[in-house]
């Protein structure tokens, strides 16, 4: 894929994420459960590659907090479980593998990233405790959704190439 259909491809992942932010979410005590995110995570991890699935989940995130939509924990956790779902993604070539990057990064490592901003702005604790399910709710909801598709795209894929080869 050539860079300027990475890049348009990249804000097409930023446009439908921050759009859908505020009709698909759920509040969860202080973060907002957003599995939108996860999902869109997990396309950019296996379409885009690592810096492109990072900057797309900054973008989301963003416009998401400029919009009053997301929140700080947005940050951290995307971000983190983007690039992790990526990078498992481009050294293995299995799909499952960004799957598990997205939740292991996002709802794990994401997580307790946020658990300093946490305890800095919101005098919170026991966050950690908070943030931890929450998030890996968020993440494995997204990520299994991004992955089930992504399962289709490639199966109707590799159906079409051996359509062509017939002909």
């Amino acid at each position: 894929m050539k860079n300027t259909q990475k890049l348009t491809l990249t804000a097409m992942f930023m446009a439908i994420g921050t759009l859908t932010s505020h009709m698909l979410f759920i509040p969860l005590g202080i973060v907002k459960v957003f599995p939108v995110q996860h999902f869109i995570n997990v396309l950019a991890a296996v379409l885009l590659g690592p810096y492109y699935a990072v900057v797309q989940a900054l973008g989301i995130s963003l416009l998401r907090n400029l919009m009053g939509t997301g929140s700080v924990f947005a940050f951290p956790g995307s971000m983190i479980g983007a690039f992790l779902a990526a990078y498992l993604y481009k050294k293995t070539k299995k799909m499952g593998y960004a799957f598990a990057g997205e939740v292991v990064g996002t709802g794990i490592l994401g997580a307790i990233a946020c658990y300093p901003i946490a305890t800095l702005f919101l005098g919170k604790e026991a966050a950690l405790f908070g943030l931890v399910p929450a998030f890996l709710a968020s993440s494995v909801a997204g990520a299994a959704i991004g992955f089930a598709l992504l399962k289709i795209f490639m199966k109707n894929a590799a159906h079409r190439v051996e359509m062509v080869n017939k002909l």
